[in-house]
């Protein structure tokens, strides 16, 4: 079992989300818990640098993304640093 927590700025991304984006993303959040934090099963996952991961959380336009780092793989730690549009993805 992973423990997934929100950055400050990913907590206040949250608040501004579509309903349908914040459920995909709690189920996000609940599958990276259960299965760690390669998400391959996810539309268009991937690794963006060593323990830095993305994937969409809603396809079309806007499309809307997730962005989690691993933070301590010992005490398995992820961070979700960013939650919103690909536009403005950190990336």
């Amino acid at each position: 079992m992973w423990q997934v927590i929100l950055s400050r700025k990913a907590r206040k991304q949250v608040d501004e989300l579509p309903r349908i984006v914040k459920e995909n993303l709690y189920a996000l959040l609940r599958d990276i818990e259960e299965h760690g934090p390669i998400r391959g099963d996810w539309p268009n996952y991937s690794k963006l640098k060593p323990g830095q991961h993305h994937c969409h959380i809603k396809k079309g336009k806007p499309c809307y993304v997730a962005v989690w780092e691993e933070r301590d793989r010992t005490i398995r730690l992820i961070e979700v640093i960013y939650v919103g549009t690909h536009e403005k993805a950190p990336y």
